[in-house]
């Protein structure tokens, strides 16, 4: 006989304009500027601010009152100029970007709302290359849950196309893309012997899985074609790149700029507003005004919290990157995306959403927000170092090159010892690549 239960549960979702928050954050000026237009276009309540219509009190003033700026900071005649001097004559593809595509395609696997939410932080905090650039940990503590509460969605996002993507590591890149495959020679290597398979230690392999030449050689045959960076590829390479923002000196400070001085403002609709003050509404009709009102509310306070943010995450790296900012281009601190978090006190994954395919126009040239991001290397003497500078030695060394006689990776070794710079091999053989940097045999020129 069925029987009745009473069972309590706490679930935790975010709230709707947490979600159009974190959507808008994450779109560049072109896209944002597309969004905009359709919400207007979408939602009757929402209308656009002719010039000639501006109150006293503008957008710009009232995020003055929120953030510690001077409002040119945020926003000025000056960030219309991409757009009114170049982006006219261009034309405004819809686009949307390899994160956003596999987030679509997440809708189809039955997902809940709160695991959806939160497979979209793991996506979101993937590197270039494909990895998870953060701690599984701190996006479990976001939504107050447990690292292995979250360990189930992280699997679906790695079983999809491409496969690996979100892995933490390289071996549990290539596990997952063999996994189909359980019993091969290739699996056993890789989550057994993976170490040994690093270091090329062959002959061990062949010993302790008791295998010949040829059936090893088959077997690193078929590992050597797995991807071990599931993210390139499917980069978000705009073939027009418009700045997010426009940094200047300012005597002693910096003047950061919001480009979006050509995206329509926005305002709720008099005619509307005034007639829920007057009831001139009922039933079904006010239910409609009232809900298409709070949601342009949110949409016109999300747009405006975008702005903060960019200029919040702006201000931060120029603070972590003194050196790069007063004219030394070769000098990049370490940096993380964890420091500006706790430097304007935010999540780690609106850090991400912030700089991730946005770019800054600077006097020393256009950049990705998170070209100012590089992890640290201790040199073992008390030095610790950002990756960028020993990438810009090793890069300067290569091009002075004989390429009739190229440096090997031991003889790069050497050449960075001289510099001051002890490095392993394998270390240079990873940054060498991580240039785009082939072997020495490949870059020799007749």
């Amino acid at each position: 006989m069925p029987r009745l239960l009473q069972k309590l549960e706490q679930k935790q979702k975010l709230a709707p304009r947490q979600v159009l928050q974190a959507r808008l954050l994450q779109l560049n000026t072109i896209n944002l500027e597309q969004t905009i237009l359709k919400e207007l276009e979408q939602n009757p309540i929402l209308e656009e601010v002719e010039p000639e219509d501006f109150e006293d009190k503008s957008m710009a003033e009232e995020i003055l009152d929120e953030v510690d700026a001077p409002v040119e900071d945020v926003y000025t005649d000056e960030s219309s100029y991409y757009l009114d001097q170049e982006k006219n004559d261009l034309p405004l593809p819809d686009r949307s970007s390899f994160i956003e595509d596999v987030i679509n395609r997440m809708k189809d696997y039955g997902l809940t709302d709160i695991e959806q939410e939160i497979a979209e932080e793991i996506l979101w905090n993937t590197n270039d290359r494909g990895y998870l650039d953060t701690d599984l940990v701190l996006i479990a503590d976001s939504f107050e849950l447990e690292e292995e509460d979250i360990e189930p969605i992280l699997s679906v996002i790695q079983r999809m196309e491409p496969k690996g993507l979100a892995s933490r590591n390289l071996k549990e890149c290539l596990t997952i893309q063999l996994e189909d495959d359980k019993n091969s020679l290739s699996f056993s290597i890789i989550t057994k012997y993976f170490d040994d398979f690093m270091h090329k230690r062959y002959d061990k392999i062949k010993t302790k899985l008791k295998c010949d030449n040829e059936q090893l050689h088959e077997a690193v045959d078929k590992i050597s074609r797995l991807n071990p960076r599931p993210g390139e590829g499917y980069a978000d390479n705009f073939q027009i790149v418009i700045p997010d923002l426009i940094v200047r000196e300012d005597g002693d400070d910096w003047l950061i700029t919001t480009n979006d001085g050509g995206i329509p403002e926005l305002r709720i609709s008099k005619l509307y507003s005034e007639g829920i003050k007057e009831s001139e509404y009922s039933g079904k009709a006010k239910s409609f005004v009232r809900e298409k009102m709070d949601s342009a509310n949110w949409f016109i306070e999300a747009v405006k919290q975008r702005r903060i943010t960019m200029v919040s995450v702006m201000r931060a790296i120029i603070k972590y990157q003194p050196e790069w900012f007063s004219g030394d281009m070769d000098h990049l601190r370490p940096l993380k995306l964890q420091d500006i978090a706790e430097e304007i006190d935010m999540d780690i994954s609106t850090i991400s959403r912030s700089t991730r395919g946005k770019f800054v126009d600077t006097p020393y040239g256009v950049f990705e927000l998170k070209y100012y991001f590089t992890d640290a290397l201790d040199l073992g003497d008390g030095r610790v170092l950002g990756t960028f500078v020993i990438k810009r030695e090793l890069q300067n060394i290569i091009n002075s090159e004989n390429k009739k006689s190229p440096f090997n990776d031991d003889t790069l070794v050497e050449k960075l010892k001289d510099k001051g710079y002890k490095l392993a091999r394998r270390t240079v053989a990873k940054y060498r690549d991580q240039l785009g940097v082939p072997v020495a045999r490949l870059r020799k020129e007749i």
